[in-house]
């Protein structure tokens, strides 16, 4: 590899002001959200669409250097990274900002893989309608990283995770080829759903460059309500009895009070439920049409009436008051961020076997890394919880594979939302047999036999 002459190429390709060399300027590219994965990069490279993409990646295939897409870097587990090598590219999405109007008769929206979701969310309100996966990251994360990473959020429960929401895509494969599927048809049978394949992929097979997004209609009128509760079983059996009562429940959270005191000493969110109780329970309920909006409020408190586990409760359906019972749970990461380098494990179990797995968890963490720190928060509704681990080495992974195990033992899935990455590499099998596995890998290899994007993610 000659570095300067596919630099040079590379300059030429994108305009200089838009490939980045200075370490001091790099650094901000290098190093995930988490603090634990990182490494240095020979450059970054910021290309405004996919044609330019097309170019870069065979620019960087002839000189033998690697491509790690990446886009808002706010990933937990070293995906959109550089490794160790020092021999890779970053490649940015960060300027792929175009957005389109919302196509009301479909639904539909067309935005660049570097739209935010914020910006997404704010064009789609414009026409009546959301993105339909939220995220507490919203102000950073980009598309087409949610897209890459299959990303699920708080609104699983009703509209599922961002595979769901794929209209189409435009992306580009390891030899530039670029494979374009934007006519946003719901019906089409027409071979493989190579949009699907590419969602959850994390950059391994191509690197999005435009997402075409189906949207859900805007409800009228939402409320959320905080429940106290005793316990992990009573907070699973709220949220099965409210799922059957409310045709409109879209996020279902579960926070502990240990979480919840942390978030309130490192942010200074005020507690909004009185006594402390040892689980909280959020709720969110939609109306989307004149009727249910005017009895929104009746509805959930019947519905809540009639869980004899919940205890102290507050209710909002304004705007700040509901951003108010959010913040807690939503401030979390950000909470947990000030005690050090976190381990974090995204994990699910089936949510009947939760309680259970969050009784072993705690006891195995225990066990093996005595006197860490250990938060847990989550989506009780999805089965769905961020393991936080916070006191051993960022480079020790026992409590890794500790936790990791449990969840296998329960018959879960070591990742929920945030994908593979490098972090979850190793455990891969843990929850995709050999057959599973290998399938994966001969796709990778048919789309990437040089191995130019992202190596290293998925299967270590």
């Amino acid at each position: 590899m000659e570095v300067q002459g596919l630099l040079s190429g590379l300059g030429r390709i994108v305009g200089d002001a838009h490939l980045l060399v200075d370490p001091s300027v790099v650094a901000s590219y290098e190093t995930d959200w988490t603090g634990r994965f990182g490494g240095p990069a020979l450059a970054v490279v910021r290309p405004s669409g996919a044609q330019q993409v097309a170019h870069v990646l065979q620019e960087c295939a002839g000189a033998g250097v690697s491509v790690v897409p990446q886009g808002g870097n706010t990933g937990l587990v070293g995906g959109s990274v550089p490794r160790a090598s020092g021999t890779q590219i970053v490649l940015s999405t960060l300027r792929m900002t175009g957005v389109g109007t919302v196509d009301v008769a479909d639904g539909q929206l067309a935005v660049g893989a570097g739209v935010t979701l914020a910006r997404a969310q704010a064009v789609a309100g414009q026409g009546g309608f959301e993105v339909g996966v939220d995220l507490g990251a919203r102000d950073s994360c980009t598309i087409g990283g949610m897209v890459a990473t299959n990303a699920g959020g708080i609104h699983v429960l009703r509209n599922g995770m961002m595979r769901s929401r794929l209209a189409g895509l435009e992306v580009v494969l390891a030899d530039g080829s670029v494979v374009r599927r934007m006519d946003g048809l719901r019906k089409d049978t027409a071979g493989y759903d190579l949009p699907g394949l590419v969602c959850g992929s994390e950059g391994t097979l191509g690197i999005v460059t435009e997402v075409l997004l189906r949207l859900v209609p805007q409800p009228l009128a939402r409320v959320t309500a905080l429940l106290g509760v005793a316990s992990t079983s009573a907070a699973v059996a709220v949220v099965g009895r409210l799922s059957t009562m409310l045709p409109g429940l879209e996020a279902a959270e579960v926070c502990w009070a240990d979480g919840l005191e942390l978030v309130e000493n490192a942010i200074g969110v005020a507690p909004v439920l009185s006594g402390r109780p040892p689980l909280v329970v959020l709720v969110e309920v939609g109306a989307w049409s004149p009727g249910a909006a005017a009895t929104l409020l009746d509805e959930l408190a019947g519905a809540v009436a009639g869980c004899p586990e919940v205890g102290a409760t507050a209710v909002a359906d304004d705007r700040s008051g509901r951003e108010r019972l959010w913040a807690g749970r939503e401030r979390h990461t950000e909470a947990v961020a000030t005690l050090g380098v976190p381990h974090k494990l995204d994990v699910a179990v089936p949510r009947g076997r939760l309680a259970a797995f969050e009784s072993a968890v705690r006891a195995r963490v225990a066990t093996v890394a005595p006197g860490s720190r250990c938060v847990l928060f989550g989506h009780v509704g999805d089965g769905n919880l961020h393991v936080n681990v916070i006191g051993p080495d960022p480079d020790d992974d026992a409590v890794d594979e500790a936790v990791l195990s449990v969840v296998a033992d329960h018959g879960g899935t070591v990742s929920a939302e945030h994908g593979i990455g490098v972090a979850k590499a190793r455990w891969l099998g843990l929850c995709r047999s050999e057959a599973d596995r290998a399938a994966m890998r001969a796709l990778k290899n048919a789309w990437d036999p040089a191995g130019v994007l992202n190596p290293g993610v998925l299967f270590g």
